[in-house]
């Protein structure tokens, strides 16, 4: 393990061993706080190389979730003869929301892997990198949220004040998504194929979420061991919470607030904390 230090002329690296561990996390999270600029623009710099500040890149970010969402449809209209506006609703808000936490994860995982270079060259709290990749992943979000308002209205599902209540689901969505993302960069560094996994992941992760299919038809849908094997995914209390308020305007049970919220500041808390102590090495590992 080694940590790079600079010789008197500032030309050199030299690299020096070192303990793996957590920082001392007072001047980590200042120092943190004060590059948060720096995220920012890397963030913005992400987004325009995607071209998802112009037009024609904000449509694609709506019409990709829009056509799978249209193929998932007729899909579940085939198979399970299922359908309508309120199955429809459903099938956009949870697709959009899944794409948005999914974004979260998938970009955060490369983000270390992909700026080598960056890493080597500039001395900056590496958990930036990943914060940046959720920053992009939100702000790519908001133009699906509005369509996703608009066919709502033309769905006629009910609007109520309680819908407003899926914001904390939402948060829930974003701080599982950014503590997932953070724990897969630092494993990415050791392990390059977790990108080459990782899409295979989200997909079969995607069909055992209440996305395609509600939440309390859980046990007709998947039976009794399918059933057991969903309620412990992360994204059943958080998908099928930010459905039940969002989409039908229902209270959502309990153990959706619970499980939303101890998934969430879990993967916080482990994804950090592994991505920190290990975040002195990445010069080396890149």
């Amino acid at each position: 393990m080694k940590t790079p230090t600079r010789t008197a002329d500032d030309d050199l690296q030299v690299y020096e061993p070192h303990r793996v561990g957590l920082p001392k996390l007072g001047p980590y999270f200042k120092d943190l706080f004060g590059r948060r600029q720096f995220a920012a623009e890397l963030s913005r710099a992400t987004m325009r190389a995607a071209h998802s500040t112009t037009f024609f890149g904000q449509l694609w970010l709506v019409i990709n979730p829009l056509l799978l969402a249209a193929v998932y449809y007729f899909l579940v209209n085939i198979l399970s003869s299922r359908g309508g506006a309120e199955y429809l609703v459903h099938l956009v808000g949870g697709l959009f929301f899944f794409y948005f936490i999914s974004g979260c994860i998938t970009s955060g995982a490369a983000s270390v892997t992909g700026s080598g270079k960056l890493v080597s060259t500039m001395a900056f709290p590496r958990l930036l990198m990943p914060l940046s990749a959720v920053r992009t992943a939100f702000f790519r979000f908001l133009p699906t949220l509005i369509v996703y308002f608009v066919i709502h209205a033309f769905a006629g599902a009910p609007w109520t004040p309680r819908m407003a209540l899926a914001a904390v689901f939402l948060l829930f969505g974003l701080v599982f998504g950014a503590g997932m993302g953070a724990l897969l960069a630092a494993i990415q560094v050791y392990f390059r194929d977790t990108s080459s996994f990782l899409p295979y992941f989200v997909r079969i992760w995607l069909y055992m979420s209440p996305v395609l299919w509600y939440a309390e038809d859980i046990q007709s849908r998947l039976g009794h061991v399918g059933a057991r094997f969903a309620q412990v995914n992360p994204l059943y209390s958080i998908i099928g919470g930010w459905s039940d308020l969002l989409v039908r305007s229902q209270m959502p049970p309990v153990q959706f607030w619970i499980g939303g919220a101890a998934w969430s500041v879990a993967a916080l808390l482990v994804g950090f904390a592994f991505f920190m102590s290990r975040e002195r090495e990445f010069a080396v590992r890149l």
